[in-house]
């Protein structure tokens, strides 16, 4: 077998394998519909105490227009309900890490991320959860939800979002 056909095999089974489908949260023993789901980490989206609850029911970012680190009306509904949230289950810590869009320098959106970060952490204060639970980071434009050059894009990147880990010093 010339040397051409075997690096096109081995080409060929590489693609193959990286088509592969991998494992995710709901594979395993339980999966396919077994009424006793292996949920991972992030818990049972229909326990209100679990992450994964948090995320896809009260919502884990809050969006922000052009060059903005105001809360707008949707943000404070989402927010507060965090804040609710917070409230019931205080074994929870937060980072809020605030993100922009690809526009403009490196350093302007990481200044941008920080002041997005620092407005969510601070209306959750208003609401009364303690600072000392909450810490901010800014990724400015470096962890992009979408990549593309367009403001369908763009807007889905100006976020803070609100990351939860257990284990809350308050």
């Amino acid at each position: 077998m010339s040397y051409t056909v075997k690096a096109i095999l081995i080409v060929a089974a590489l693609g193959m394998s990286a088509c592969a489908k991998k494992p995710g949260l709901n594979d395993g023993p339980n999966a396919g519909g077994n009424s006793s789901v292996n949920y991972g980490a992030l818990g049972d989206p229909s326990d209100p105490h679990s992450i994964a609850y948090f995320n896809q029911s009260v919502g884990d970012r809050v969006l922000f227009l052009v060059d903005q680190s105001t809360i707008s009306d949707e943000g404070r509904g989402i927010l507060t309900g965090q804040a609710a949230w917070l409230k019931a289950n205080p074994d929870y810590a937060v980072i809020i890490e605030g993100h922009a869009d690809e526009q403009g320098t490196r350093e302007y959106n990481l200044a941008l991320g920080a002041r997005r970060a620092a407005s969510a952490q601070n209306f959750l204060i208003s609401q009364g959860i303690p600072a000392s639970r909450m810490r901010t980071i800014s990724y400015g434009k470096e962890r992009p939800i979408e990549i593309c050059s367009d403001e369908a894009c763009y807007s889905k990147n100006r976020r803070a979002v609100t990351v939860l880990s257990m284990g809350a010093g308050a």
